[in-house]
C-alpha cells in the first residue's frame, strides 16, 4: 500500500477492531471503495489472540503491525495487488 488514510483513534473504551471498523467506513465514503488493509503499531495488536500480534482481520480488512506507525494510528487503504486488479476489471 503505498496511498492510505491515516487515521488516529485514542478512545481506550474501544476495541482495535471497532476503531478499523471506524476507519474503513470513513475510508470507503471519502474514496467510494471499502479498504482492506490497516497498518498499526505493533503494541496495538497485542492480546488479540492472534499468536504473537502479527495480524488481524475484522470487517473484510486485513490488519498488520508495522513498526513505522505511531500508537492509536491506523493507516488504512487498498492493498496493492487489489489495486490492479480494479483497475483492470
Amino acid at each position: 500500500m503505498e496511498v492510505g488514510l491515516l487515521w488516529f483513534d485514542d478512545d481506550r473504551a474501544r476495541r482495535i477492531e471497532e476503531k478499523v471498523q471506524r476507519a474503513a467506513a470513513h475510508y470507503a465514503a471519502k474514496y467510494g471503495h471499502r479498504p482492506n488493509l490497516c497498518f498499526v503499531h505493533p503494541t496495538m495488536l497485542e492480546g488479540n489472540g492472534n499468536g504473537k500480534g502479527e495480524v488481524l482481520r475484522t470487517d473484510g480488512v486485513e490488519v498488520r503491525a508495522g513498526r513505522a506507525i505511531l500508537p492509536d494510528h491506523f493507516w488504512i487503504g487498498v492493498a496493492e495487488a487489489d489495486k490492479g486488479r480494479k483497475a483492470r476489471g
